[in-house]
């Protein structure tokens, strides 16, 4: 009985103990045990010899790094479910076939998302600086007022997975949806909740009180809360973001909030994380937090699951499940 080979597989970042355990036992796999970012120079290199790689978020797989590629490079099997961080056009090129992992963080991001609007409608994390200083001076019947959530027009800028789990949690909390989207959803999604459909943009951003991004960050929606269109937001409005920091003009946003042209923000994602706008970090008004909206033990152990299920159907001649044909909001 002739033994198959297994597929080499090179491994980024650290990942969960039951993933690469997991992986080692099916694979030949290369694991990154100290956590530490591979450089330019480790990613050409581990691309060379990968007939597998797996990278994360913060792994830019660009032209560059795709043009050292070895002849035996079929597959990205991507530690994320966004993709922005692979150039899928010269992927596509090579004939390299990339894959993510859908679905498994849609309740997580959503969560955080929810999170975000009532911290910062509430302001919870300004409050909780202050209990810690030491310098609380008691209730007051006029201080560290915020705003309630119930009965206010959430404005959701992506209407896919995450964008109508946000939108289910939302409206739990007496909020009444509204969503733009490249394509309007199915009848049957709006009427259960509720939601009304804006084609432009500018006029829903105009109406709403809270905006939540979910959508990807792809050319198409870099920027897609630019400059002009923050200006159309009311006054009392807030921003919150938990998918792309690129989808939304970060030094805009900033100047808007120093000024009090908008009441707040909520910020899982920046522009150039790790690095934080550092206006940004000046502001009471903003609550920040360090990428942290997959952050579960249970997504990013189904997170692994995946991509395990991904790099075992492609070895065994079959398309991975979780083929990335397009990117789109």
């Amino acid at each position: 009985m002739v033994q198959k080979i297994k597929p080499k597989v090179v491994v980024t970042r650290k990942l969960p103990d039951v993933v690469e355990t997991r992986m080692m036992e099916l694979f030949d796999v290369e694991l990154n045990l100290e956590d530490k970012p591979m450089s330019v120079a480790e990613l050409k290199e581990a691309v060379q010899h990968a007939d597998v790689l797996v990278p994360t978020v913060t792994d830019k797989i660009n032209a560059a790094i795709l043009s050292s590629a070895g002849p035996n490079l079929r597959l990205i099997a991507n530690f994320g479910t966004g993709v922005d961080n692979v150039d899928l056009a010269t992927a596509q090129r090579k004939g390299i076939t990339v894959s993510n992992t859908p679905d498994v963080l849609t309740e997580d991001t959503a969560d955080m998302t929810m999170g975000l609007i009532i911290a910062t409608s509430r302001r919870l994390t300004e409050g909780e600086r202050i209990a810690r200083s030491g310098e609380w001076k008691g209730w007051s019947p006029t201080w560290m007022m915020g705003h309630r959530i119930h009965g206010k027009r959430l404005g959701i800028v992506g209407m896919g997975r995450i964008g109508q789990a946000v939108a289910k949690r939302a409206q739990a909390f007496g909020m009444s949806i509204h969503y733009h989207n490249r394509h309007r959803v199915h009848e049957d999604v709006e009427n259960a909740l509720e939601a009304t459909y804006w084609e432009s943009l500018d006029q829903m951003l105009a109406r709403v009180d809270v905006v939540s991004v979910n959508c990807p960050h792809t050319p198409g929606t870099y920027h897609l809360l630019s400059a002009r269109r923050l200006k159309y937001l009311q006054p009392h409005a807030i921003v919150v973001n938990a998918s792309r920091g690129e989808v939304v003009d970060e030094n805009a946003l900033t100047r808007m909030l120093s000024k009090g042209e908008i009441a707040g923000a909520g910020l899982d994602v920046f522009e150039n994380e790790p690095a934080i706008n550092p206006k940004l970090l000046e502001l009471d008004n903003v609550v920040l937090l360090p990428h942290m909206g997959s952050a579960t033990i249970e997504g990013r152990i189904d997170m692994g699951e995946r991509v395990i299920i991904n790099i075992q159907t492609f070895a065994d001649g079959h398309t991975p499940p979780d083929r990335v044909i397009e990117t789109m909001f």
